[in-house]
């Protein structure tokens, strides 16, 4: 059994991770300074709150699931309480790339961010099928980063991270960096960017007299069978010679040449990162 503080327990996010911290074997105690979030957290798991010094003075995991631009200034008000070899846990690689995190070397800094359910699953579960997010009923797998500290901390972190993002299928070890590289660069910069573009244009196919409804239909049903080509998920499966041609005649036109270095070069990813820590 783990004794585990969980810092921020009733933010949007604490509460995800106090709810699947309750099914699990750890010792989990929870500290939330705002008094509109220990009722939440209340209201909505039965847990009560304590006090900071009590949560973390036996403490062998800490997990932050506090915003990333407060990551820094809240560990640095408790960092020197902590005993030697207390992991802590952030859900996301922002700060710890960003270089925002205090200096101490005998304690063990992991990140642990989830993929979220993916577009093509085996849900057959209602609920299941509703959890866009994870962590409430649809499998997801998880993303994991060893900052620093002794190997033998990152399974420990890892089984923490499985219980609080559960269920979990596939756990993918990488680094700081390579996290990074995937959020905020990829899931963020491309991904989101990319849905608000797509929304956007389903709006301007709506404002040229297509019925609204009938774009939106349109667009995603078209969306899923060129995902499941484009990442081969469907067996066999290619572009029409139409679609190829449209595609040959619109990337010149969307794109900038030259746009995938300048969102994942390095300097860009750590400005990125940065920004996001202010």
């Amino acid at each position: 059994m783990t004794k585990v503080a969980l810092m921020g327990a009733g933010g949007k996010m604490g509460v995800r991770l106090a709810s699947n911290l309750i099914k699990s074997d750890h010792d989990v105690l929870h500290v939330e300074i705002n008094p509109a979030g220990q009722k939440r957290l209340k209201d909505e798991t039965g847990i009560d709150c304590v006090e900071q010094g009590q949560a973390l003075s036996n403490a062998e995991a800490v997990i932050l699931a506090v915003p990333d631009r407060l990551i820094g200034k809240v560990l640095t008000g408790f960092v020197d309480d902590l005993k030697p070899g207390t992991a802590v846990i952030m859900l996301d690689a922002a700060a710890p790339h960003a270089e925002t995190l205090p200096k101490r070397d005998d304690i063990t800094y992991f990140v642990a961010h989830p993929c979220h359910p993916p577009l093509f699953n085996d849900e057959i579960d209602p609920d299941a099928k509703k959890d866009y997010f994870g962590g409430i009923a649809a499998k997801q797998h998880i993303i994991c980063a060893l900052g620093q500290g002794p190997e033998e901390h990152y399974a420990m972190c890892e089984q923490i991270a499985r219980d609080f993002y559960r269920p979990v299928m596939r756990s993918h070890r990488c680094t700081i960096e390579q996290m990074a590289i995937l959020e905020p660069a990829l899931s963020e910069s491309v991904g989101a960017t990319f849905a608000k573009v797509l929304k956007d244009a389903t709006d301007e196919a709506a404002r040229r007299g297509v019925p609204y409804q009938a774009a939106e239909d349109f667009l995603l049903g078209h969306l899923t069978i060129l995902l499941a080509v484009a990442f081969g998920v469907q067996p066999g499966g290619k572009l029409s010679d139409g679609c190829l041609l449209a595609i040959s005649e619109a990337e010149p036109v969307i794109f900038k040449e030259g746009w995938l270095d300048k969102v994942f070069a390095p300097a860009a990813v750590k400005a990125s990162v940065r920004s996001i820590c202010k």
